[in-house]
């Protein structure tokens, strides 16, 4: 049994991941907030100089061909869908690769709203289309933009 199948439910294994994500912002010199309680639309605050970011942090471990499918609904009741005005990125941890993906929150909530995408951090995916996030991959840089510049990726 790998580690992350270990946890009993999945809210476990997400505030495991928060934690991963945490860490490794840390370890890149970032301060981390987090925000007390669940029902804000995001589980981590970044400081960067004057720059606040609203990080939501996802996980995922299921393989599905050549990538990993990731689904980015909202699970809490009082939240009813994830908007540009509620985050700024999505940090994404592919679990069996060890691997992140920070997106532009903007990517994925903006004019063309996108409730899944996939991730293929293994190999090429069969639909090209797919590949575009991978320029997202271990792109903590984005971390040190500011809110407006992030806001622009999805236009």
């Amino acid at each position: 049994m790998k580690h992350w199948e270990r946890f009993k439910t999945y809210k476990q294994r997400g505030e495991w991941v928060e934690l991963e994500f945490m860490a490794e912002a840390a370890k890149r010199r970032f301060s981390v907030c987090k925000p007390w309680g669940e029902m804000r639309a995001y589980d981590v605050g970044i400081e960067h100089g004057p720059n606040y970011l609203r990080v939501q942090v996802k996980g995922i471990a299921y393989r599905l061909q050549a990538g990993y499918l990731l689904q980015f609904m909202p699970r809490h009741r009082d939240i009813k869908d994830f908007t540009p005005r509620d985050l700024d990125v999505f940090a994404v941890y592919v679990i069996p690769e060890n691997a992140w993906y920070l997106i532009p929150a903007s990517l994925l909530l903006g004019a063309r709203q996108r409730w899944s995408l996939m991730l293929s951090p293994v190999a090429p995916p069969v639909k090209k289309k797919s590949y575009c996030f991978e320029c997202y991959r271990e792109a903590w840089g984005l971390l040190k933009k500011g809110r407006r510049e992030l806001a622009g990726y999805g236009r």
